[in-house]
């Protein structure tokens, strides 16, 4: 039976999702071939071999329209025999690819393929692809009649739930910029013109500096739907609008050997799971539970844990269900400093994960993904 690896793993740094960003002058066509062009370069591989290109992208709008994987794969001068394709599991998207293009190497299906993420939050924020449109529909709402809530709502109430006060939330952010400041992300880094770092790390956060912010998504209409929220959420312990993109070359292993290709990681499972559409951030939790029993893994087994840091109180609520060991959840940060280019977040963090994996001597790491509309993604990969 065949077996899914990772060759090789790349990212862009992560820009400012604004203008005068770092990258915001990139087209995210253009942004994400670089990244295709380099992966397949640095391991002179011929693009020709490639049987799919699967990218994940949330706000499909704009620049980012019309099947940006296929477009970004021309761009990259592949083939022009290579196929693509653009998936939206919203903040989960290129996590999702990672899992599709895994799943179509074990069927057979695919020798090799590339499993990559784009978002210039500069140009297309969060809700771009919905202004000014229902995209829910009249049956949808009968059945939440009250109305759909944004993440910021949700994770307040995450915060609620789990009674996490603003002293830990913002004490978990500022972790995450002192983890991603003394971390040398320079291995997994394609630096886009001179820009060589992540520009969202800020290595300056203290808690007493954040303690300052207010919060960030509460309204009179939100308070009063919500009273037992206590509005903790700030800009400062939520990630931040960020560009960026990502891919992950995904082959079987008997090809990577007979290319004379070093696998670097394996895939040993992954699920995806639906959840509460209002709490929203929480799918992290039941399929933590599902991949666990799918695999046989314990919490204890793995020697990183990736949570993306969506929000800081989603990692939070997910430590006080599982209790695993704090210090190896996001090691070297997570997005709240490194940023969260929406469709590239998947493939950005299994690209941190491999690495983190090969710096530590770490066997198995574990990958999670809260996702807008109630669901999650979970991944579990071996070092080799």
């Amino acid at each position: 039976m065949p077996t899914a690896v990772i060759v090789d793993a790349l990212r862009t740094p992560s820009g400012r999702g604004k203008a005068g960003g770092a990258l915001a002058s990139e087209h995210p066509v253009d942004l994400l071939a670089k990244v295709l062009r380099e992966l397949v370069a640095r391991n002179d591989l011929d693009p020709a071999l490639i049987d799919d290109v699967i990218a994940g992208c949330l706000a499909q709008v704009g620049e980012q329209s019309v099947n940006i994987a296929r477009n970004a794969a021309l761009a990259a001068g592949f083939p022009v025999t290579v196929p693509g394709t653009t998936i939206d599991r919203q903040c989960g998207s290129s996590q999702q690819a990672a899992a599709f293009a895994a799943q179509g190497v074990l069927a057979g299906a695919y020798g090799i393929v590339i499993a990559c993420g784009v978002e210039m939050m500069s140009i297309n924020p969060i809700n771009s692809a919905t202004l000014g449109r229902d995209n829910w529909g009249p049956t949808l709402r009968k059945r939440y009649p009250e109305g759909f809530v944004g993440q910021g709502i949700s994770a307040e109430l995450v915060a609620s739930r789990w009674n996490l006060s603003r002293h830990t939330l913002d004490e978990f952010a500022a972790r995450s910029h002192r983890l991603a400041a003394k971390a040398d992300f320079s291995r997994e880094i394609l630096p886009i013109g001179d820009v060589e770092t992540d520009e969202t790390i800020r290595p300056d956060t203290t808690v007493e500096g954040l303690s300052e912010l207010k919060p960030a998504f509460r309204s009179d209409e939100m308070a009063k739907r919500f009273p037992e929220i206590d509005w903790r959420i700030t800009a400062g312990n939520s990630s931040p609008l960020t560009d960026g993109a990502s891919a992950v070359l995904i082959m079987q292993e008997s090809r990577a050997i007979e290319l004379g290709l070093r696998p670097r990681a394996r895939f040993h499972a992954s699920v995806a799971v639906g959840s509460d559409p209002i709490e929203m951030l929480t799918g992290i939790i039941p399929a933590t539970h599902k991949i666990l029993d799918r695999s046989g893994f314990g919490i204890d087994d793995f020697d990183t844990i990736e949570i993306n840091e969506a929000f800081a109180s989603v990692p939070l609520a997910w430590q006080h269900e599982f209790e695993a060991d704090h210090d190896r959840i996001n090691p070297r940060g997570g997005a709240i400093a490194l940023g969260h280019a929406l469709g590239s977040s998947g493939t950005r963090i299994l690209t941190s994960m491999v690495n983190q994996l090969e710096i530590s001597g770490g066997r198995y790491g574990l990958q999670m993904m809260c996702e807008g509309g109630g669901m999650a993604n979970a991944t579990i990969i071996e070092r080799l």
